[in-house]
């Protein structure tokens, strides 16, 4: 940015900021950021992700609570990790109970972490189907005549 600009007082870099914010479009676009932001544990840090989305709703709504913040980014969570965090969080929500929660979680448990397939595993998977297919069904049969037409119940010759 300043090898483009220059180098300028923090009053020049604050009303370019507002100016590109506060349009429509780059609300817009903020808007869009966090709302198509959700949390992978496999992708993101807990803490840049969670500040990140902080920043942005901060920005967006100047005048909300923390708290208020800290439980829109909570819905941001995709079910059990949701779940979890609300369980360790006491409210009102704040922001350092929520991060310390979301590390503990994410680095104690497999909750919002992907299960990956080992190649060995589908190969596995490929030999039991090929042997389930190799196995004949049974065939029902009279145990009294040994006929397949009908069950030893059935059967019309006498012992």
């Amino acid at each position: 940015m300043t090898q483009d600009h220059g180098r300028h007082d923090w009053s020049w870099w604050e009303s370019e900021i507002i100016t590109k914010w506060t349009k429509h479009s780059g609300r817009f676009i903020m808007e869009n950021d966090f709302e198509s932001s959700i949390f992978n544990s496999e992708k993101n840090k807990p803490l840049t992700w969670f500040l990140k989305q902080k920043d942005r709703l901060s920005d967006l709504h100047p005048d909300m609570y923390d708290s208020m913040i800290d439980m829109k980014i909570l819905r941001k969570h995709w079910g059990e990790l949701e779940h979890y965090i609300k369980c360790r969080c006491v409210e009102p929500f704040s922001t350092e109970y929520h991060i310390n929660a979301m590390e503990y979680i994410i680095t104690r448990t497999r909750i919002g972490k992907t299960w990956t397939i080992n190649p060995m595993d589908s190969q596995m998977v490929q030999r039991i189907s090929r042997e389930d297919k190799r196995l004949e069904i049974p065939v029902l049969k009279c145990h009294k005549c040994g006929s397949t037409s009908h069950l030893a119940n059935n059967c019309t010759k006498k012992d």
